[in-house]
């Protein structure tokens, strides 16, 4: 089939609530930033200049047609979004600490995403075949019927010959035990040929808190053609054929929060890897990557949301 878009990806569209200030009365003020890492990453690579779907599910309300419309003005084809009568749009409130982390209290029990069955998947078929490659992560396989969509996407990426791209995204209170959560970024791990992980991902898999020794325990066990590993302040580093490379942070004195910093890492990457092709990778094209990549997820520290305030190519190169 023909290779109409550069990435699918599958998984969560939501609503992150952000801090923006006090009102008048002293009370919290929160900012409804459309958010989920999947669509994420693809508004970064459409800055990139790649072509992008997204596959997933959001409540048929008003919040979840503005996420559709903010996601398409983000450059998205979102012909595989599917609309819940029943179960409303999936809410994520971010409390951001001094230095920019944060902290998530999510409101999904059950949210939209949830809801995606394999039947719906299926339905998209065309749709994820046509992509080079698919990208997912751990949150569309927190419940079993998601789970099992996923699962079923992933096999229709890998039997057309997708590129499979990972970022476990792991959020602890999603999951009913570490186990679990383990169990499913295990199975990512087994099936992916592009993985971006955290350091507290590694730490949180391997019980290594130095992430190269980390990521080589991985590598040990399972096949994975290319891994990208981020440690936020302390730089990243890109695994291919045995060499490790890393680059520093750029750390940016306007950093106000690092939500999306990942996906927009991700994406960075990720872009190099479909365009050129894992078979075509050197040394020289993935350190311009990590590069591109650090660059941009500097920039995105600087904002509130993700979604829909990705830095452009120039804006990257600027720097």
């Amino acid at each position: 089939m023909e290779k109409k878009y550069d990435v699918v990806a599958l998984g969560e569209l939501l609503i992150d609530f952000t801090e923006n200030g006090e009102s008048a009365q002293g009370n919290p003020m929160f900012e409804a930033n459309p958010g989920g890492a999947p669509c994420n990453v693809l508004a970064m690579l459409h800055n990139l200049g790649a072509k992008t779907a997204f596959i997933g599910k959001v409540g048929d309300d008003y919040l979840g047609h503005m996420l559709a419309e903010k996601a398409e003005g983000a450059g998205i084809d979102m012909s595989g979004l599917f609309y819940d009568k029943d179960i409303h749009t999936t809410l994520a409130f971010v409390h951001t600490f001094p230095g920019g982390d944060r902290d998530f209290s999510f409101y999904r029990k059950p949210g939209a995403d949830m809801s995606l069955t394999k039947e719906e998947v299926i339905s998209k078929k065309e749709l994820i075949e046509s992509a080079k490659a698919f990208h997912f992560g751990t949150l569309s396989m927190t419940d079993d019927a998601v789970c099992k969509a996923s699962e079923e996407a992933i096999k229709i990426a890998k039997d057309a010959g997708c590129i499979l791209s990972f970022d476990p995204n792991y959020r602890a209170p999603l999951w009913e035990t570490e186990e679990k959560a383990k169990e499913k970024m295990r199975y990512g791990l087994s099936v992916c040929d592009v993985l971006k992980i955290s350091d507290n991902e590694v730490l949180f898999l391997t019980g290594e808190k130095d992430i190269v020794a980390g990521v080589k325990k991985i590598l040990s066990e399972f096949d994975i053609p290319l891994v990208f590993a981020t440690a936020g302040p302390d730089g990243s580093y890109c695994f291919f054929k045995g060499e490790v490379l890393q680059q520093d942070a750029f750390l940016n004195p306007n950093t106000i929060e690092t939500t999306g910093a990942g996906d927009t890492f991700m994406a960075s990457a990720l872009y190099y890897a479909v365009t050129n092709g894992i078979e075509n990778l050197n040394t020289e094209i993935l350190k311009e990557a990590l590069l591109t990549a650090s660059k941009a997820a500097s920039i995105i520290t600087t904002r509130k949301g993700a979604l829909c305030v990705m830095p452009t190519r120039e804006e990257i190169d600027n720097i």
